[in-house]
Formats: C-alpha cells, structure tokens, sequence
C-alpha cells in the first residue's frame, strides 16, 4: 500500500502556487495537466506522492478551525530538517505551531486554510 496523492481545495491557484512552490518549494509534475479535469488545479511531488491542488468551491468553514493544525484535518510530509521551513515560514510571514509532543514538527496552514504537518523523521 502506498499513498499516491491528497487533495486540497484552494480558492486561487496562483495564490496557493505561491505558497507550495515559492515558500515550500515544491515542484510541479508536468505529466498531469489540469487540461483532463473540468476544473483548474496543479499537481505537486511531494516525495514519490504528490499533492493535487483543485480550484474548487470549499464546502467547508474558513473561521473556526483549530489555532493547531494537529487539531484539525491535515496531511503531514516527512523532512530532513524542521529547521530550515521554520526559517522559510519566517522570512515569508507565515504562521505555524510546534507540535505540542516535543518532537522536530511544525503545522501550518496553506492560504485556503489546509492544515499541513512537517514532522523529521523518527
């Protein structure tokens, strides 16, 4: 079993391009053209799996979400060094949280709202 891709709802693809490419420094898989979907998306590699981003309507609420992404729906992405996102979220304003055990994690949250974990591996 292996997990091939999580889907996240964004409300401006540009805007969030801008976070996963430009903060995280993910990078796009040309293999998968938006053009096959009657929506306007992106796909991310993240590792051997990818990240599918959908210019979507968000049937969820963007107010009253948990302050700790660990609290909430979020997808966590293994990295070699805590560090180093904490440095890049910093320079770029970007809220996160520590994770609340102690262990090298950090959440944060794209600009739709997507709680995202960063956790070293243990």
């Amino acid at each position: 079993i292996d997990l091939h891709h999580v889907g996240f709802l964004c409300s401006n693809l540009e805007k969030s391009l801008e976070f996963y490419c430009g903060v995280l420094g993910l990078e796009l898989n040309p293999e998968r053209p938006e053009k096959k979907l009657p929506y306007r998306g992106a796909w991310l590699w993240v590792g051997p799996g990818m990240i599918h981003l959908m210019e979507l309507p968000n049937p969820d609420p963007l107010t009253g979400r948990p302050e700790h992404g660990g609290r909430d729906r979020h997808a966590c992405v293994t990295i070699k060094d805590v560090s180093k996102l904490q440095a890049a979220l910093d320079s770029a304003g970007i809220v996160y949280t520590a994770s609340k055990s102690g262990r090298p994690a950090l959440f944060t949250r794209d600009p739709d709202g997507n709680a995202l974990e960063f956790a070293e591996p243990m």
